[in-house]
């Protein structure tokens, strides 16, 4: 029964990235820049140090890589989410992460019906706030609803739980939350991002993903095998490929290797 599941998993997953691919199509051709680029258009450029290595060496490299980056201002993401997730069928709107609505950028704010600034690697986990580095990396910062983004909190990530209301089909529990299928593999991607990123260095605190939920206030995040699966079976589609792009073209000047090469996670963890 298992693999039954795992492959209608996988079948919804991919004629998701499908659907939104084909949604996203005529916006992404007014910018042929990124309509033409491809991961392995930076293979023998940017990831050039990188490319053949395994394990703790990729893990490594990527993070010398990736860690040369512009930051922002944690005032500065407001503007730059506009651009990063705008809505491609509606360019006065961006789309919410957890819930998928489309919602106007002018409503961005903290009550009831407005979208804020959700730090999909909960900032509590390693206590860098909204510290310029990890608390301004637009890598794992994306609109949400106010309120779902309160459902959220601080919860690490894994399946099951009840239906978190007008949360586009995510679920949660006491110590967990699971996002809706459309972004699960975007989420872990973010998630494995800010694992390479941030290893220590310039004050922080060193981020892993771990095999637990729960994890308090420790720099950890879990659940690294369910985080995996998600991976796995929700590979990126056209926005998620647009809004690296546009982070790299535009703002942090660095990219997310593993929505380039989601393999790599395997290859690391």
């Amino acid at each position: 029964m298992l693999a039954i599941r795992t492959r209608r998993r996988k079948a919804t997953a991919l004629a998701t990235a499908a659907a939104l691919a084909a949604v996203a199509a005529p916006a992404l051709t007014a910018t042929p820049a990124t309509a033409t680029t491809t991961a392995s258009d930076y293979d023998s450029t940017y990831y050039k140090d990188a490319i053949g290595k395994t394990g703790t060496s990729l893990k490594s490299s990527l993070h010398t890589i990736i860690s040369d980056q512009t930051k922002l201002s944690y005032s500065a993401v407001w503007d730059a989410l506009k651009a990063t997730d705008e809505d491609p069928d509606n360019s006065g709107n961006v789309i919410l992460l957890y819930s998928g609505v489309s919602r106007s950028k002018s409503l961005n704010g903290g009550d009831t019906g407005d979208w804020n600034r959700e730090h999909v690697w909960a900032k509590s986990h390693g206590d860098f706030g909204t510290a310029t580095g990890p608390g301004t990396d637009l890598h794992h910062l994306r609109p949400s609803d106010v309120r779902v983004n309160s459902v959220r909190g601080n919860k690490d990530f894994d399946n099951g739980g009840s239906a978190v209301s007008e949360g586009g089909g995510s679920l949660t529990d006491s110590d967990s939350f699971e996002p809706r299928d459309a972004v699960k593999g975007d989420v872990a991607r973010m998630i494995f991002y800010m694992a390479v990123r941030y290893e220590g260095g310039d004050g922080f605190a060193d981020l892993e993903v771990n095999g637990q939920v729960d994890n308090g206030s420790d720099p950890y995040i879990g659940k690294l095998s369910v985080l995996k699966e998600w991976n796995d079976e929700d590979p990126p589609d056209a926005f998620e490929e647009h809004r690296n792009q546009v982070v790299y073209d535009d703002y942090q000047h660095n990219r997310n290797p593993f929505v380039d090469h989601p393999e790599w996670v395997e290859s690391i963890w």
